[in-house]
């Protein structure tokens, strides 16, 4: 189990020292195809190079960047939204707006089919969505940073605010209105969506109907990262791919189980029971009245 967060800082295992690795975390690169060479994460001057965190010792995406290892999320969503002899090509950051004009949200990525001739013949939509942290991740990185070589095997269990992932966040401030919002406009346009997250993140959301891969609206492709002991390297793996039809999966995230009402009655009873110790109510009660 290790005892520091760190997974990948700038593409690499913070163990490991090729010369590629070493130059990679020299000049704060990134490996994954960002829409630049270098790292971009939370500040483009200091960015924060941190690609996955450990999680009881399994990596956890925490960059969405993380996810376009070879661009291998593209092809498998085109394989859903396409047909196989399809020409297609992928745009960044594409605006989505409503009738009136408001935005929508950014698409992470929309996937174009194209003719002989270059028109738009199809398009899908893939959103990309990693893991938030709750904790602070940068002391750890800016430590290992100072000094990569000594500090591979540094501990950091026993530091206030560990970093570890928050899933119910990601799921709630992000994936959600991103199905929500973007996701009615492509479903009123009929067109396919695809979305790219870890196996699991997705096991943290409630069970979805599934339906088969023709009826479906929507693909969910499950990734994990796999370690190549010989090479040092976390590669991106297709786990799963799970079918769903948009209303149905749009449900089931969005509508919480309750938990039994006498629970909260209790916390209602407790906590005003404290403000009325705090408070008593002076007008007298009924014991009051009965014992004048």
């Amino acid at each position: 189990m290790p005892s520091h967060p760190l997974a990948e800082v700038f593409g690499f295992p913070i163990t490991n020292f090729t010369k590629e690795a070493k130059r990679f975390r020299r000049n704060k690169l990134c490996p994954f195809n960002n829409k630049v060479p270098s790292c971009t994460k939370d500040k483009a001057k200091n960015p924060l190079g941190v690609c996955s965190i450990f999680d009881d010792g399994n990596p956890v995406i925490t960059c969405p960047v993380r996810f376009r290892q070879s661009w291998v999320i593209a092809e498998k969503a085109a394989r859903f939204c396409f047909e196989k002899s399809a020409s297609w090509t992928s745009i960044a950051e594409v605006r989505l707006t409503d009738k009136n004009g408001k935005s929508a949200g950014n698409i992470d990525l929309v996937l174009v089919a194209y003719d002989d001739r270059g028109h738009v013949t199809d398009f899908c939509s893939l959103e990309i969505q990693a893991v938030y942290i709750s904790g602070n991740i940068r002391s750890p990185f800016e430590y290992y940073m100072g000094s990569p070589n000594t500090r591979k095997g540094m501990i950091w269990k026993r530091k206030p605010n560990y970093p570890k992932p928050d899933f119910l966040s990601s799921s709630r401030k992000r994936l959600i209105p991103q199905v929500l919002y973007k996701g009615g406009i492509l479903k009123a346009w009929g067109k396919k969506q695809t979305v790219a997250l870890q196996k699991s993140f997705f096991e943290t959301l409630p069970e979805i109907p599934q339906v088969n891969a023709e009826q479906a609206d929507i693909a969910w492709f499950l990734y994990d990262l796999k370690k190549d002991s010989k090479a040092n390297l976390f590669n991106l793996v297709e786990e799963e791919v799970v079918y769903t039809k948009f209303g149905p999966a749009l449900d089931t995230i969005i509508t919480p189980k309750p938990g039994r009402v006498e629970e909260f009655i209790q916390i209602l009873q407790s906590k005003l029971d404290e403000r009325l110790d705090q408070n008593p109510p002076e007008a007298p009660t009924l014991a009051d009245t009965v014992l004048q």
